[in-house]
């Protein structure tokens, strides 16, 4: 007990976060093997040996675990662009990391295609905050590029940036369909055009 009164809340036990990592980890697994429709929360307790209840004292629901699993990939992307300077090789190095492993761009793209139908909140308002997080730091960027070069543009970076994200996004809905699709290759491709 605290001598001057004051009571600390505990925070999260070390075997428990360790727990929690390992369930996000393992997710991403059994999303690439089953398909998303197969991950269901029991699904997944079964196939990394966590009960139904111990996935739930962690996850309210399998929408909010996958959302994690995203979360924690986008962390894992700033880590690996670390301090490349430039939008489209940040974005090639994005691609890149992408493409090796799948199972995350079919979690993204399929989250992503239902947060629009009704009942999936928290994913609509997690692809609504990552789209303008996104356009608003992609914008930034180009026009920090556009001054460093010395050059003006008449174009609306916002739209430009809503432009290069779509472009991203489907092309790696192409590169799930077929992977002769060349993600980076054709984000330098539109660099060039713009």
């Amino acid at each position: 007990m605290s001598t001057t009164g004051e009571t600390r809340e505990r925070g999260p036990y070390a075997k428990g976060v360790q727990r929690r990592q390992e369930i996000l980890d393992r997710t991403l697994d059994v999303v690439a093997s089953r398909g998303i429709d197969g991950a269901s929360l029991r699904a997944i307790g079964e196939a990394i040996g966590v009960s139904h209840a111990a996935l739930r004292h962690y996850f309210d629901s399998r929408e909010e675990l996958l959302l994690e699993v995203l979360r924690e990939r986008d962390a894992h992307s700033g880590v690996v662009m670390g301090d490349t300077v430039g939008a489209f090789a940040r974005l090639g190095l994005a691609a890149d990391d992408n493409v090796t492993v799948p199972g995350l761009a079919t979690l993204y793209t399929t989250m992503l295609a239902t947060s629009v139908e009704p009942g999936n909140d928290k994913s609509r308002e997690f692809f609504a905050r990552r789209f303008e997080e996104a356009r608003a730091g992609l914008a930034r960027e180009l026009a920090a590029e556009l001054a460093a070069a010395g050059r003006h543009t008449d174009l609306d970076l916002d739209q430009v940036a809503s432009l290069i994200i779509a472009a991203f996004d489907g092309l790696q809905v192409q590169w799930l369909l077929d992977r002769r699709v060349d993600i980076s290759a054709t984000l330098r491709l539109l660099e060039r055009l713009l």
